[in-house]
């Protein structure tokens, strides 16, 4: 293929012009990247639109990675460090013909370099970078896994698999250890896949490896039951845990630079009738949505999130069960507040994001800092703003109102199952109505629903259970679509990719206020909190299916765990 340079290209075709040409020259000399990436991330143009041009111009086929098997057998020809390297994927050999998935087929030293290491001529095709990346996952992550367990097995018999594996800290080339290299192919996959968290359980007959992927898990590699001890000493050894000690939970953490971006790993183990259980749960900073836009929330929502967050002093709690997004939509309000002008204070079990500018102090219960003292020992540090990671008894929750109701702005969470329920728990735990009613500002109760994969995302006309399901009439519904994923190999078949929040915001007013210091009846209460504009959960996932946003499968079940 004759080289072409890709501005060149561009400008001919009239994608983009001289101008912004030359201006995408100047930011790539800084930020390093790709010209083609620099176009994209400048907003210069579209990757569709790069593709487009690039087909027509040179008639490079377009080929969509997600819809493609790839034979393991095509990793033998182009090493997993050539594809991450220049994000290029071998798709299939025809003759002496190898057709090569690229990003950027212009790209003549990585043709040059697969040619040479696979010795076919190489037919470039172009795809997204998206699928590129899940491609490379999939392809070199499944068979880099099974290659080292291949090497473990050959390395050692049973009985010596431990002993290996607690010289795995001392070996100077990572490369020379397969426990290493497998359990790194693991992590590495479960980044590339959006993986929150990876489960590593031992079985009765192996061990297997699951992830959670948009709060679901799935199954994704079975590793031999005689390479056990090697993997979980090796994550002990990498997680600054003990590796002699198997009979106790033990709890760690390490980070990971993966494509330039730093992952934090907490790892955690537990103690089972087959062996060690391991937790590890990846924590990109970078990934992670710092705005409450980026979250979901929206419209009149966002409007009481940010009037909540324009109070001097006062209580916010974020509710919820585990897993529905609190510490996400903390992390947002912290990165809102955080001034110069402010002493931000946060008390957090564990800390997991680390925020510039805010001193973060982490539970230490085996120390005596427990969240009632710690938080005591806070208000000692002249603090405008206090972050308590969960409110879980009384002494903290009465510390945190007072702490409130003398000028200080505190944001905590909940474990309740609605809004209104909170006022409730805070009962439940002996906070004195007056302290609330004076304290109190308001409660934000989240869900997160999955999003509809967008890359097989179809319209249908919703039945009549449907619509009932979100409290619809047929003739409010007669007009109406709806949407659903099909399954592909974005979304792993679910038919859903990445996740959104759903809520609803009571903000305290007079009546709510009065309310709460009278200790009013349910019905009472409930309709001095209908007065104030309050928008239950089930009406926000209601306009998140109307916006094709989620399923409605997806709504009710929402819907169902906020009873």
């Amino acid at each position: 293929m004759k080289y072409t340079r890709l501005g060149d290209l561009l400008v001919d075709a009239g994608v983009i012009s001289q101008d912004q040409l030359d201006i995408a020259l100047a930011q790539q000399k800084e930020s390093k990247k790709r010209l083609g990436e620099q176009l994209i991330d400048s907003g210069a143009i579209t990757e569709r639109q790069l593709i487009g041009a690039l087909t027509r111009q040179l008639g490079i086929e377009f080929i969509d990675l997600t819809t493609v098997d790839i034979a393991p057998e095509m990793t033998q020809l182009v090493s997993k460090n050539i594809a991450k390297k220049y994000s290029v994927v071998p798709v299939q050999t025809l003759g002496d013909e190898l057709y090569l998935a690229m990003v950027d087929p212009l790209n003549f030293i990585a043709t040059e370099e697969v040619k040479a290491a696979s010795r076919k001529r190489v037919v470039p095709m172009i795809a997204t970078s998206a699928a590129m990346e899940h491609a490379i996952a999939a392809l070199y992550g499944t068979e880099g896994a099974k290659r080292a367990i291949r090497e473990m097995q050959q390395e050692s018999e049973e009985d010596a698999a431990y002993a290996t594996a607690t010289q795995v800290a001392r070996v100077e080339d990572p490369q020379a250890a397969p426990s290493i290299r497998l359990v790194d192919t693991i992590i590495e996959r479960g980044i590339a896949d959006r993986v929150s968290d990876i489960h590593i359980e031992p079985r009765e007959e192996d061990m297997r490896v699951r992830m959670r992927i948009d709060g679901m898990l799935h199954d994704d590699l079975a590793i031999p039951k005689e390479l056990q001890q090697s993997v979980t000493a090796r994550i002990k050894i990498m997680c600054g845990m003990d590796v002699t000690e198997r009979r106790v939970p033990q709890d760690g953490r390490t980070l990971m630079q993966v494509k330039g971006k730093e992952i934090d790993i907490r790892a955690s183990t537990l103690p089972t009738v087959h062996g060690e259980k391991i937790m590890l749960r990846l924590l990109d900073r970078e990934a992670q949505e710092s705005t409450p836009e980026g979250l979901g929330f929206s419209g009149t929502n966002l409007e009481k999130f940010n009037a909540l967050l324009g109070n001097a002093a006062g209580v916010i709690l974020l509710v919820g069960p585990t897993g529905s997004g609190k510490s996400s939509t903390m992390f947002s309000m912290l990165n809102q507040l955080n001034t110069e002008e402010v002493n931000i204070v946060t008390l957090e079990d564990p800390v997991e994001y680390k925020i510039d500018g805010v001193n973060q102090v982490q539970v230490n219960e085996k120390t005596g800092m427990t969240f009632a003292s710690g938080l005591r020992s806070i208000l000692r540090q002249d603090p405008d703003i206090i972050a308590v990671g969960e409110i879980r008894d009384s002494e903290t929750a009465d510390i945190a109102m007072r702490a409130a109701v003398t000028g200080h702005l505190v944001l905590s969470t909940v474990h309740t199952s609605d809004a209104l329920s909170t006022i409730d728990r805070l009962d439940d735990l002996g906070v004195a109505p007056y302290m609330v009613s004076t304290a109190l500002k308001g409660v934000i109760s989240q869900r997160l629903l999955r999003r509809v994969c967008p890359h097989c995302k179809q319209a249908y006309t919703p039945t009549a259970e449907e619509l009932a399901m979100l409290e619809m009439t047929e003739e409010e519904g007669k007009d109406l679509q709806f949407y659903r994923g099909t399954g592909c190999a974005e979304c792993f078949g679910s038919g859903y990719r990445g996740r959104i929040a759903a809520a609803e915001i009571l903000v305290v007013d007079d009546k709510i206020k009065s309310a709460i210091h009278e200790r009013s009846s349910r019905d009472a209460m409930l309709a001095a909190v209908e007065e104030s504009g309050f928008v239950p959960i089930l009406d926000n996932c209601r306009d998140l299916v109307l916006a094709g946003i989620t399923t409605v499968d997806e709504a009710y079940r929402t819907i169902n765990t906020t009873d």
